[in-house]
């Protein structure tokens, strides 16, 4: 199990804990404080970050390490994530009672325009402290036109639309503010999300892995190769002479997404702790 899982869910998956979504957790002010400062400043201040993490790529490698422990250690603190199944995310939508959409502070950043990819969660009614928090919040960052003010969803109608966004590539991640509070629920993808580019691209970590790993059965495999298109992390080979595809596990995050494609149903996930060379790769 990941760090967060003996530190905040007492040796069980971290983010099933129901308290780790609390309105109680969200009501603290200085969570609440550091939530507006991150909606209403990120946008402005990314430049700024990315200059920064183009510098540290080309410091030499041990500052280079030692900077990244150092930003690790914080984003711990403040802002961090883990890789989460369709699964698991079904079970997290059976305990929470109201979900809200809104829009995604990496693609607005990126792309400069609204897109509804993030979920807040709450274990409240009608939103509970995540709706008043975000009505706290200047508005001014939604550009474009899915400008509709908040959008409370059913936890089905939440699960059908990701699984549409796994068919375009995006991954789900529960991300914390302040641990142990889930704030929310993402759906990313390497092209526009800030968190994969910074895990990938700059070695920042920004999430954990999941709590498992995929693996496809030869015998099911047809190499249609539909599954590479999908996947973010280059943990999927094809060997022309087989004819098949495989899974690197040392690669794998355990998003699961490459299953949505699979008309044979050859990709399973297994549980991290159980595959040798992944049971010790968490980011």
């Amino acid at each position: 199990m990941c760090e967060f899982c003996h530190k905040h869910g007492e040796g069980k998956t971290w983010y099933l804990k129901a308290e780790n979504y609390s309105d109680d957790l969200l009501s603290d002010l200085g969570r609440r404080g550091f939530i507006r400062d991150f909606v209403e400043n990120f946008p402005a201040r990314y430049p700024g970050h990315l200059r920064q993490l183009e510098k540290l790529d080309k410091l030499p490698a041990f500052v280079q390490r030692a900077v990244r422990r150092q930003i690790l250690r914080k984003q711990k603190v403040d802002h961090f994530g883990q890789v989460v199944p369709i699964e698991e995310i079904e079970k997290i939508f059976g305990f929470v009672t109201s979900i809200v959409r809104l829009a995604c502070i990496c693609r607005h950043t990126t792309i400069g325009r609204e897109h509804r990819y993030c979920y807040g969660v709450s274990l409240a009614p009608n939103g509970g402290e995540w709706s008043r928090l975000l009505r706290e919040i200047d508005a001014g960052y939604l550009i474009g036109p899915e400008t509709k003010g908040l959008e409370t969803l059913s936890a089905q109608d939440t699960l059908a639309a990701f699984r549409e966004y796994e068919k375009e590539g995006c991954c789900h991640t529960v991300w914390t503010f302040k641990a142990p509070f889930i704030g929310g629920i993402c759906n990313c993808d390497s092209a526009d999300c800030l968190a994969l580019q910074f895990q990938l691209k700059h070695r920042i970590p920004t999430f954990f892995r999941a709590e498992y790993v995929a693996g496809i059965d030869p015998d099911l495999c047809t190499g249609c190769r539909e599954c590479l298109r999908l996947c973010s992390f280059g943990a999927l080979n094809f060997s022309p002479a087989k004819r098949k595809v495989s899974v690197d596990a040392g690669h794998c995050f355990g998003c699961g997404i490459c299953r949505s494609v699979c008309a044979k149903k050859a990709i399973t996930l297994s549980a991290r702790a159980s595959v040798p060379t992944a049971r010790v790769l968490w980011i």
